[in-house]
């Protein structure tokens, strides 16, 4: 078993964590990265995987812990609403911090530049053959596409996030469930995982592994949720 199987093999099953905070967040600090304390937290407490943004955290968080990272980039551009590792640009970024695996947005929607998320996909692969990539999809046929033309993972993290997709605020088990039965995808199963009962049932539903952000590392959205029982 190579290196790349070992680290498919290792979140089997398990619980990812999601360990970010963009400028906007209480819990960023422009002279220091807080993450590396809450990827600590999220390892003693049972995590298999963290997932992070930027280059300053994941290189801080892999100093952290020993868990396999899953990296991404979150980068505005004028020419295109894409922001979760847009362009090779990022991707050459993260490669500089060797994480186990990179993020991209693989939605319909152009890349700025004008390039295509197929494209921007087989330029990755060609230049980083041995990278493991997961797709950010946000419906089943991109979904199917990603996992046609090879990528290692192909997780739920934008469905109701793209334009004209109605906004939820529940997972959506129906897309994992879909995935995982009529493709040969390794389903992350990632957005609005609020709870330990919902990370089961999408465990359920066939999701390889799952990804919980906010509901474990983003107080700010954690007390609006209890406050909003107080505020009525």
């Amino acid at each position: 078993m190579n290196d790349n199987e070992k680290i498919i093999q290792s979140l089997k099953g398990k619980l990812i964590v999601s360990c970010q905070a963009l400028p906007s967040e209480p819990l960023y600090d422009a002279e220091r990265s807080i993450m590396p304390y809450m990827a600590k937290a999220a390892e003693l407490g049972g995590a298999a995987g963290i997932r992070c943004n930027t280059v300053r955290d994941v290189e801080a968080i892999k100093k952290a812990v020993s868990l396999p990272v899953i990296a991404i980039i979150k980068r505005d551009y004028e020419d295109s609403s894409i922001y979760i590792t847009p362009t090779m640009k990022e991707i050459d970024e993260l490669i500089g911090c060797q994480p186990e695996i990179i993020a991209f947005d693989f939605t319909d929607r152009i890349h700025p530049g004008g390039i295509s998320s197929e494209k921007l996909y087989h330029q990755v692969r060609e230049k980083y053959p041995h990278q493991l990539l997961m797709a950010d999809i946000s419906c089943f046929a991109e979904a199917k596409k990603a996992a046609e033309i090879g990528f290692d993972f192909v997780g739920t993290t934008l469905s109701g996030y793209v334009e004209g997709q109605f906004p939820s605020d529940s997972p959506d088990f129906e897309l994992i469930e879909r995935i995982s039965q009529e493709t040969n995808a390794r389903c992350i199963a990632e957005g609005k995982i609020h709870t330990p009962e919902q990370a089961q049932q999408a465990l359920a539903a066939g999701a390889y592994c799952v990804v919980v952000g906010g509901a474990i590392t983003r107080p700010l959205e954690i007390t609006r949720r209890f406050a909003a029982v107080f505020n009525h």
